[in-house]
């Protein structure tokens, strides 16, 4: 069974009160509900718990990650996110949302600063499929549209995406590149933006599949592990051609 761990750094949830009223299980709650219900086998981690709740034993037993922080980015420990990013170029998947884009795992792995526009303004959001041939988007029409939500605009200072997904288009006229998959050693990871903690975003049943189908594209493959350094040759090298 697909091992799959949530980690929210669960802070708007006990702070802000329209954020416990649309959330009151908090943010990591909701996503692991609905990942429960694909029969994977889910657990959650948050900011406060002991190693941000990524002890080594969670993190070798988890097959994907999927990660939500805004607040406090900058409280995550180095010592971590280095143990986080190791188990990514090992194989295993990571799924960073909205937020997460300025993580410090995030930023990490992309090698850039991941800063982008935004505002709050309660805009429509439609999300565009562009890849319509994709399993992450399996089950879905030509696009998602969403009544209320934060914008993010271009320019999105990330690496070209491996395979960009879905383009956004907001309300005030911005656009985004708002589903962008890469691999990282042997890890898959997918960025997808929508997620504001102030909107219910995550009771979207077109979200819940695209996380959900997300969280299957990522997982780890079974292959054999790369042989590194000096290497014998196959053939016989004769010193005189």
């Amino acid at each position: 069974m697909l091992q799959v761990t949530v980690w929210n750094e669960n802070r708007h949830e006990q702070k802000d009160p329209i954020v416990q009223e649309v959330y009151p299980e908090g943010i990591h709650g909701v996503i692991a509900g609905f990942l429960k219900e694909e029969s994977f086998q889910v657990r959650t981690a948050t900011l406060d718990e002991p190693e941000h709740g990524l002890t080594d034993d969670v993190l070798a037993q988890t097959d994907v990650l999927v990660w939500w922080g805004h607040l406090a980015h900058h409280e995550v420990s180095d010592e971590v996110v280095e143990k986080v990013k190791q188990r990514v170029l090992d194989g295993m998947g990571l799924i960073v949302l909205h937020s997460g884009h300025f993580s410090k795992i995030f930023k990490v792995l992309m090698g850039t600063s991941c800063d982008l526009k935004w505002r709050e303004a309660d805009e429509k959001e439609r999300i565009w499929i562009v890849d319509p041939s994709h399993p992450i988007v399996e089950g879905l029409g030509e696009y998602i549209e969403l009544e209320k939500e934060e914008m993010y605009g271009e320019h999105f200072d990330i690496p070209a995406p491996d395979q960009l997904l879905m383009v956004s288009w907001f309300e005030g006229g911005e656009v985004f590149r708002s589903g962008c998959t890469y691999q990282r050693g042997k890890g898959k990871i997918f960025y997808f933006r929508p997620g504001h903690e102030t909107y219910p975003t995550y009771y979207h049943k077109d979200i819940q599949r695209v996380i959900c189908n997300a969280v299957k594209w990522a997982k780890p493959t079974k292959l054999p592990k790369p042989i590194y350094g000096n290497a014998k040759p196959l053939e016989d090298i004769k010193a005189n051609k």
